[in-house]
């Protein structure tokens, strides 16, 4: 677990689990997997996975939980920005539902942090909603919560429909990598994120599928991050993209006010107007 982060969207990870399974074309090339298997395989083996098979037990990118490192948060003094498992995804169905509770737990009693959750699995962060309703006595996963999927190509834009059946007051699309061009409905998504690919066996990012993407975020009033350009090196193409880097985050307004984190927020102008509460759906969301 690293305290300080060198993504250019947050500022600490926390990895209350490890491991995760490809699902789609933007796993191929896992930066995760790839730490898993080389400089963390020693740790990582050292921990028996959740399911004990010999090829699991063997595998150091199984599904891991750190019941540990479920302290941590608590002991970050200063707010900070948190992306939560950027080597494991949460909603993995290897995860027990009672660990994932314990994560929402430490989230929602810790709550001078902003929380960002990433998940390739949005359809089970809806049920996991739903059967934890206790949780959430306003009805909604509260705002220093961010509820985020990834959304790499059009194949998968499926999932932004099951991340916005989730009631929270911050939903945001990590585009990365991006591997198309990309038709997203951005209706109640408060935050875009878009990226190329890096290391040896990147795939290169059309410049017309980052600018596309872009103007749909300035259409709809939507904050727009790029992180980078991609290569062999993350950092290779650096972060300009018509002329400018863009930077913007979830307007001002979404934050706890105990959470000061450097912003660069959408004038008043082009701010999306906050949607009244969706109505909770009681129909199953689609696996």
């Amino acid at each position: 677990m690293g305290q300080k982060s060198k993504i250019e969207w947050t500022d600490a990870t926390w990895n209350p689990t490890t491991g995760c399974t490809k699902v789609s074309d933007g796993c191929d090339h896992c930066y995760a997997h790839k730490l898993a298997h080389e400089r963390l395989a020693s740790l990582y083996t050292g921990q028996l996975p959740v399911i004990q098979t010999p090829q699991n037990i063997a595998d150091p990118f199984s599904i891991r939980l750190w019941p540990n490192r479920l302290r941590q948060p608590a002991s970050w003094r200063q707010p900070r920005i948190v992306f939560v498992n950027s080597m494991s995804d949460l909603f993995h169905a290897d995860v027990p539902d009672a660990f994932v509770r314990q994560v929402f737990e430490v989230m929602l009693k810790v709550d001078r942090h902003v929380y960002q959750v990433l998940t390739k699995r949005p359809a089970r962060a809806v049920r996991f909603f739903r059967l934890n309703q206790d949780l959430f006595p306003s009805g909604r996963v509260p705002r220093h919560i961010w509820m985020g999927t990834s959304v790499e190509n059009q194949a998968v834009a499926y999932r932004i429909a099951h991340l916005r059946k989730l009631p929270a007051e911050v939903r945001f699309l990590s585009c990365e990598p991006l591997l198309g061009p990309l038709q997203a409905n951005l209706t109640d998504i408060h935050w875009v994120i878009a990226g190329g690919e890096s290391g040896a066996e990147f795939r290169p990012m059309e410049e017309s599928w980052a600018i596309g993407l872009r103007d749909q975020c300035r259409s709809e009033g939507t904050p727009f991050f790029f992180k980078q350009w991609g290569g062999r090196r993350s950092k290779a193409g650096g972060r300009m993209l018509d002329g400018r880097t863009w930077d913007e985050m979830p307007i001002a307004d979404r934050l706890p006010e105990n959470v000061a984190p450097p912003l660069v927020s959408l004038p008043p102008e082009n701010r999306r107007r906050v949607s009244a509460p969706l109505e909770f759906e009681a129909t199953p969301a689609a696996a």
